[in-house]
């Protein structure tokens, strides 16, 4: 895909569903008893592996562009598949699901792509397996494609060493199953995702913030789960990169609609206030427990933040338009506390860094992060995405701002979160 530079941006956008709250609501839907109704689901490549993941488990489904419809039956209504699971590229399909198959009375086989398959699962096989679930990395490598067999399941308090919304999540769908409270205390909090709508399904689900400030979420066994509509909000991730495109490109007024505000998951708009973007929030409103707004974004002269600690687990996935962002700011941005970035679809820091240099970027990284000196120019060039979706879009909005035409290789991974992205784009530019 090349990229030329923009004059300025303007008009509004629609941002497809959250990719998060798509995931968690196919599988609910589809353990709950009772049809559930979504509407602006994302319709990108990781979602829909959830969504034939749960058909392979005997859901019946209809999935048309306006709106899914899951028949769900129920906590113990799924069927053994007749072959091995495919998750695809998506590691929240991988990790979530394995919490709800390790209540199951069969055995299921986990398998993605090359790069799933090469991602960390021992985060989420240690705490499942001390539940008393029997989940096993068949290459005994940590990784999947992972044996998971019936297990007698038992409440525990598990203490994650990271923030992990995606661990969190597996336990607490495991603990619907479990025989008492099952819990878990976090170093900070991650995204809350499963645990509002677990409480919508019909769930009971508590939350607790410490004085140290770790967090805390608990879930009791369930009896029953029940269908719900649910309306996803646009997702912030997906709004960060024309958030960012917004403040870059000179003379730029974009309005977004619809997105997702969701505090454990909006990071990058506190960081962009920092920074000095001008932002406004306009028709706030909430849905399920997920607040929303509509974001009016205006060309900016940003300015460079120090970003750590608590915030991280808020903004991880838009860290690589955060780079770019840092590129045009004045001063030294510092990015730390950030080492989840290594095992994400790629080692993230890596790839930024990569990137960001071949740009003309001037990036150095380190440990658990990264340092940028905001040089305020940027120079096209080739743009190796290595088929990681942020990556090809944090890029091609960097590519809107240099000073000639960026090429960014293997550009159709962005269908993994936002089919569509470059036409919308394309739209915006004058």
């Amino acid at each position: 895909m090349e990229i030329t530079a923009a004059q300025k941006l303007r008009g509004e956008v629609i941002i497809p569903g959250d990719k998060s709250i798509s995931h968690r609501a196919v599988m609910l839907g589809s353990i709950a008893k009772g049809t559930t109704e979504i509407t602006n689901f994302l319709q990108g490549a990781d979602c829909l592996a959830t969504i034939q993941c749960f058909k392979n488990l005997g859901i019946d489904i209809n999935h048309t562009p306006a709106r899914i419809l899951i028949r769900g039956k129920g906590l113990h209504g799924l069927k053994k598949p007749a072959d091995t699971l495919n998750t695809g590229n998506s590691g929240t399909t991988t990790r979530l699901i394995s919490g709800i198959l390790a209540g199951q009375s069969f055995s299921t086989i986990l398998s993605g792509d090359e790069s799933l398959n090469s991602r960390p699962m021992a985060r989420i096989i240690e705490p499942l397996n001390s539940m008393g679930a029997h989940i096993s990395s068949i290459n005994r490598n940590g990784c999947a494609p992972l044996q998971i067999e019936p297990g007698n399941l038992h409440s525990i308090h598990h203490k994650s060493n990271v923030a992990s919304a995606q661990v969190k999540s597996a336990v607490l769908l495991a603990g619907l199953y479990a025989d008492d409270v099952t819990s878990v205390t976090e170093p900070v909090l991650s995204r809350n995702h499963t645990e509002l709508m677990l409480n919508c399904f019909g769930a009971r689900v508590s939350a607790r913030r410490e004085k140290d400030g770790q967090a805390t979420a608990s879930v009791l066994p369930c009896e029953e789960l029940y269908g719900q509509k649910i309306i996803v909000p646009g997702d912030i991730s997906s709004a960060a990169y024309f958030i960012a495109a917004g403040l870059l490109v000179p003379e730029s007024e974009l309005l977004i609609r619809n997105v997702g505000i969701n505090p454990t998951r909006a990071g990058i708009l506190t960081i962009c206030e920092q920074m000095g973007a001008d932002i406004t929030y306009l028709n706030k409103t909430s849905a399920g427990g997920e607040p929303t707004a509509d974001i009016l974004v205006k060309h900016s002269s940003l300015k460079a933040a120090v970003i750590e600690g608590s915030i991280i687990p808020t903004l991880i996935d838009e860290i690589p338009i955060i780079a770019v962002m840092a590129a045009f700011a004045e001063g030294t941005t510092i990015i730390r506390d950030a080492a989840e970035l290594k095992v994400k679809e790629t080692n993230r820091i890596d790839t930024i860094t990569e990137n960001l240099k071949a740009m003309g970027g001037d990036i150095t990284p380190t440990r658990d992060g990264m340092i940028i000196q905001g040089a305020g120019v940027l120079k096209g060039t080739h743009i190796n995405s290595h088929q990681d979706h942020r990556i090809a879009m944090a890029f091609a909005i960097a590519g809107l701002v240099a000073d000639r035409n960026t090429i960014i290789e293997e550009s159709r991974c962005v269908d993994v979160s936002y089919p569509g992205f470059f036409e919308t784009l394309n739209t915006l530019k004058y």
